[in-house]
C-alpha cells in the first residue's frame, strides 16, 4: 500500500536499524505526529510463544496508571441488586434480557461488556456477534465477575485488555499522543512489566522478540527492551 507524503517524511526521522530507549521512542512518536486528531499511541509486541498451545495463549487486562484518554461506553449485563451497583458505579447501559435482544437486532453502541456470571448462559448465544468483535466477556480479562463496582470503575479509569494473535503478536493501546511523555512512558512501562509477568512458566526460548512503538498513523519505532525494563 502506498504511503502518503507526510508519512514518508515522518519515516525519514526514524532510524530503522536502531533500538531506541523508551523515552526516546515515545518522544519521537509524539514529534512525528502529523494529523489533526489525537492519535492513540500503541505498543506492539512480537512474542516467541506459540498461541496454538493452550498453555501459551496470553490474554488478560491491566489498568494503566495514567488511563487511556478514551471515554469507554460500558454495557453491564446483570440481575437483581447488581443493577443498582452498576448504575451507581457509572456504567452507561445496565440491564439484562432487553439488551441481549437489542444486540441480537444489531445494536452495538458500546465499547465493552461487563457481565455477572449468572448472565453468561444467555450471553453465550451472542457469540457469533460479539466474538469476532472482541466484545465477548471473559473471566480472563475481568469482564465476567460479581465484583461489578470494581470492574466498572477500573474500565472507566483506564483498563485495557490484551490478547495474543495467531502469529504471536500483541497490540495494546497505551494512551493518546496529547499525553505528556512522562505519562506515556509510565503507561508503556506498566504494559511491558505486565507482559513479562504473564510469561508462561513452561516456555523456553526468547520470550519477547521485538517491541515497537507507533501512533495511529505514524511509522513504527523499535524499542530497546533491556533499557525499557530498568527502573
Amino acid at each position: 500500500m502506498r504511503k502518503g507524503k507526510q508519512y514518508s517524511q515522518a519515516l525519514t526521522k526514524v532510524d530503522r536499524t536502531q533500538r531506541y530507549s523508551l523515552e526516546e521512542a515515545i518522544a519521537l512518536a509524539k514529534e512525528n505526529k502529523y494529523t489533526k486528531f489525537d492519535e492513540t499511541l500503541e505498543i506492539n509486541f512480537r512474542l516467541g510463544v506459540d498461541p496454538r498451545h493452550a498453555d501459551q495463549m496470553l490474554r488478560g487486562s491491566i489498568v494503566l496508571p495514567n488511563g487511556t484518554g478514551k471515554e469507554v461506553k460500558l454495557l453491564v449485563l446483570t440481575k437483581g441488586e447488581k443493577i443498582k451497583e452498576a448504575e451507581e458505579a457509572g456504567a452507561d447501559f445496565v440491564g439484562n434480557d432487553e439488551y441481549i435482544e437489542k444486540i441480537k437486532d444489531g445494536w452495538l453502541d458500546f465499547d465493552m461488556i461487563i457481565a455477572s456470571p449468572d448472565m453468561m448462559g444467555a450471553i453465550g448465544k451472542l457469540g457469533r456477534v460479539l466474538g469476532p468483535r472482541g466484545l465477548m466477556p471473559t473471566p480472563k480479562t475481568g469482564t465476567v465477575t460479581f465484583e461489578i463496582e470494581k470492574a466498572v470503575k477500573e474500565s472507566k479509569s483506564g483498563k485495557v485488555t490484551y490478547k495474543i494473535d495467531k502469529q504471536g503478536n500483541m497490540h495494546i493501546p497505551a494512551g493518546k499522543t496529547s499525553f505528556t511523555k512522562e505519562a506515556l512512558v509510565d503507561n508503556v512501562r506498566a504494559i511491558i512489566y505486565e507482559i513479562l509477568r504473564v510469561r508462561p512458566a513452561a516456555f523456553k526460548g526468547q520470550y519477547i522478540k521485538n517491541i515497537v512503538i507507533s501512533t495511529t498513523m505514524g511509522p513504527g519505532i523499535k524499542v530497546d527492551l533491556d533499557e525499557a525494563v530498568r527502573t
